[in-house]
C-alpha cells in the first residue's frame, strides 16, 4: 500500500472509530474519549489507535483506557462491518499524551516570561 493511501487508511479508520464511539457503544465512560491519531502498522495487521481523555484524574484515565481495551474486540467487528478490507486489523489503544505535555511545555514558558 503506497503512504498517501496508509494515511487515508488511517484517516478512514480514526473517523469511523470516533463515530462508533459515539453512536454503538453504550459505557458511559467512554464518552469523554476522542480518538486523535491512527497509526497502522506496514503490513495493515495492527493499527495502533491514540486516544485523548478529557478527565485529568490519574486513576480514571487508566480506568477508562484499559475499558476502551476491553471493546477492542467489539470495536473491530463493528468496523469489519463498514470498512472494505480482507483483514481489519488488530486495535492497540493508547493514552496521546500530546496535549498534555503541550500544556505543559506552555506552562514552563510562562513561568520563564514571568520571571523575567
Amino acid at each position: 500500500m503506497t503512504r498517501r493511501r496508509v494515511k487515508r487508511f488511517n484517516e478512514l479508520l480514526r473517523q469511523e472509530l470516533n463515530m462508533l464511539l459515539l453512536r454503538r457503544v453504550r459505557d458511559p465512560r467512554l464518552s469523554d474519549v476522542t480518538i486523535t491519531e491512527v497509526d497502522i502498522t506496514d503490513d495493515l495487521s495492527i493499527a495502533r489507535i491514540y486516544i485523548s481523555i478529557l478527565d485529568d484524574d490519574p486513576k480514571i484515565r487508566k480506568e477508562i483506557l484499559h475499558s476502551i481495551q476491553n471493546a477492542a474486540g467489539f470495536l473491530r467487528r463493528e468496523l469489519s462491518r463498514v470498512i472494505q478490507v480482507r483483514h481489519t486489523p488488530e486495535l492497540d489503544f493508547r493514552l496521546d499524551e500530546s496535549a498534555r505535555y503541550g500544556e505543559h511545555i506552555e506552562q514552563l514558558l510562562e513561568q520563564i516570561h514571568q520571571e523575567e
